[in-house]
């Protein structure tokens, strides 16, 4: 069983903090192309160039080539883009963590260490829509310290922060492709209230669905 600590953040976890958030969303890339290969446009796309370069060619081999091509450039294209969504994030709350988190009252952001080292974050701050809810932010662990119960200490510890400074819920966001995460959210206790296609021409079209949740904190009589 491996010991962890968790405590808030320090100047000195910069660096680590954002190359945990950046790493973690980066696996979800090869999840993101399976999804995008469900979607009935992109596979009615690739069976009309088949079938027309098939039937043009009359080879096998030009229609197979092709498809494996457009299928080669779509996985990088998504990528592409899937890390411009990164460096936004970067360059957004986690350009300045202790301004943006620590710097507000209402507002943390927490690291959880293994032999010190920082194996896993998460960030939160008062939702901009209802200043009565706390948005929890950038959950992210190492890849091979997950399954420990690390996420759901860091989840509780939001919930508690929470609860100690007069928040009703602890809300948040997860995009389709987060699987692991809302099945472990909704262990704990949050629900899902509403869900969304990204108003974009890339949301629309990878189907992109962000599913808000929220944990309900009690009230105190």
């Amino acid at each position: 069983m491996v010991t962890y600590h968790i405590r808030e953040y320090r100047t000195e976890d910069y660096e680590m903090a954002r190359d945990l958030f950046a790493t973690g969303m980066s696996e979800y890339v090869p999840t993101l192309c399976v999804h995008m290969l469900k979607q009935p446009w992109l596979i009615l796309v690739l069976a009309c160039t088949f079938c027309l370069l098939l039937s043009s060619s009359r080879s096998l081999l030009l229609p197979i080539l092709a498809v494996t091509l457009l299928l080669a450039v779509g996985r990088q294209l998504l990528g592409y883009i899937w890390s411009m969504y990164i460096d936004h994030c970067l360059q957004e709350d986690l350009l300045d963590i202790h301004a943006f988190y620590l710097s507000e009252k209402g507002a943390c952001f927490w690291v959880a260490e293994v032999d010190e080292c920082v194996v896993a974050i998460v960030g939160a701050r008062p939702s901009e829509e209802h200043r009565e809810e706390l948005m929890l932010k950038r959950m992210s662990v190492r890849k091979d310290y997950r399954g420990l119960g690390i996420a759901k200490a860091l989840c509780k510890t939001v919930i508690s922060f929470a609860r100690k400074h007069g928040y009703q819920s602890v809300v948040l966001n997860t995009l389709m492709v987060q699987h692991e995460a809302r099945t472990m959210y909704e262990g704990i206790g949050f629900h899902m209230y509403h869900h969304y296609v990204l108003p974009t021409i890339y949301g629309r079209l990878a189907n992109c669905t962000v599913s808000k949740y929220r944990y309900d904190i009690p009230s105190v009589d």
